[in-house]
């Protein structure tokens, strides 16, 4: 029997370029407008014990090269349970190939960088948490192609707080982690959540990019646009999104803010801040220190070895939303990243880092953001 492969879907991305019973060369799509390309995402149709080899090829050209060593693929049956594959990377075979293998145990398995968070799922989650008590619902504007640029918003405080995700299409652990977040602050007996609304008027962003999740691109959206290049001048044409985004921002203020990533090449979760912009305010770097701090002691999935190069005094680039938003408001901003590989310190050789992890990082996070405030 031969192996059929597909990926007209939702966050759908392979190209198939040949297949030869059991075995298939494939390659990844790239970004529209774009030469980004990394984030792949199909399914296999086969028979239950077949050994399956698929070999994603020309990947030392993906925008993360560094990315493909000690990674393992993740895939589903259900597409509700993921864990990881065996793989390995040839970095001399087809210009880089990744190679996977498994005994099919059903008829179709669904393949994938990092366990997919669709669109679908998106407008759920949407349409549940704007039914909670307190949530309010603004729609900031519209992508490119039109889609909503969704935003929730809670807590009766004072002090602004913005969270938002999927700048980078491809980086779906960040709604993962949205979902974790929102389950989270909406629960009527989390005790940190009553708290923190309390204390914050949160406004919540879970995508960003919805052109891009939906294209299965990495990294860009319906432009070709890289939305995290764009935040010192943001365009109708060009980055909508973004410009949404920072104007909802200009109205309501920023006192902290978390832009939610994942990172191809480093196995592990961290922070990066704002250390190199001009206009750097008396206490501001000292709080994103002590966030940082405190939520190393608060779970034992964040570290603060790896990480980031900081930037030096006045040499921060102010077209990323973390810089842009520290020097435009004086906020203690941050970009928090995880993994696409598994966490180095925590290793889980069935789910390596997972969405589960992504949901319950978001609980430490904002647990910590409570301790702080």
């Amino acid at each position: 029997m031969t192996i059929t492969i597909n990926a007209a879907f939702d966050s759908g991305n392979i190209v198939v370029d040949s297949i030869d019973g059991t075995s298939a060369r494939l390659s990844i799509r790239k970004d529209r407008e774009s030469d980004f390309f990394q984030w792949f995402h199909f399914r296999v149709s086969c028979a239950v014990g077949d050994a399956l080899d698929l070999r994603i090829t020309g990947l030392e050209a993906s925008a993360f090269p560094g990315g493909w060593s000690d990674y393992a693929a993740c895939a589903s049956y259900d597409r509700e349970s993921w864990f990881r594959l065996d793989t390995s990377y040839d970095v001399k075979a087809d210009g880089g190939s990744l190679i996977i293998s498994h005994t099919a145990e059903s008829p179709i398995l669904y393949l994938a960088y990092f366990a997919p968070y669709s669109m679908e799922r998106h407008h759920d989650l949407i349409a549940s948490v704007a039914e909670c008590d307190g949530v309010t619902y603004r729609c900031l504007g519209t992508s490119i192609e039109g889609q909503p640029i969704d935003c929730l918003e809670m807590g009766t405080g004072d002090t602004q707080v913005w969270l938002y995700a999927r700048q980078h299409p491809g980086e779906s652990m960040a709604e993962w982690w949205m979902e974790g977040a929102l389950e989270m602050l909406t629960d009527p007996a989390n005790p940190h959540a009553r708290a923190l609304r309390q204390k914050c008027r949160f406004h919540i962003v879970p995508n960003m990019n919805p052109d891009g999740s939906f294209r299965g691109h990495l990294r860009t959206n319906f432009a070709g646009v890289n939305l995290n290049r764009e935040w010192d001048a943001p365009t109708p044409e060009g980055s909508p999104e973004v410009l949404a985004v920072r104007n909802a921002m200009d109205e309501s203020g920023v006192d902290w803010a978390m832009d939610i990533h994942g990172d191809e090449a480093i196995p592990a979760v961290f922070i990066a801040g704002f250390e190199g912009i001009p206009s750097l305010k008396p206490g501001q770097m000292e709080k994103y220190k002590a966030f940082e701090t405190a939520l190393a002691a608060n779970t034992p999935d964040f570290q603060t070895e790896l990480g980031y190069v900081e930037t030096a005094p006045g040499q921060a680039n102010l077209s990323m939303s973390t810089t842009q938003v520290a020097e435009r408001f004086g906020a203690v901003a941050m970009t928090l990243e995880m993994p696409f590989k598994d966490n180095r310190d925590l290793p889980d050789p069935v789910q390596g880092w997972s969405p589960e992890r992504s949901k319950l990082l978001a609980h430490a996070c904002l647990d910590t953001l409570d301790r702080m405030l």
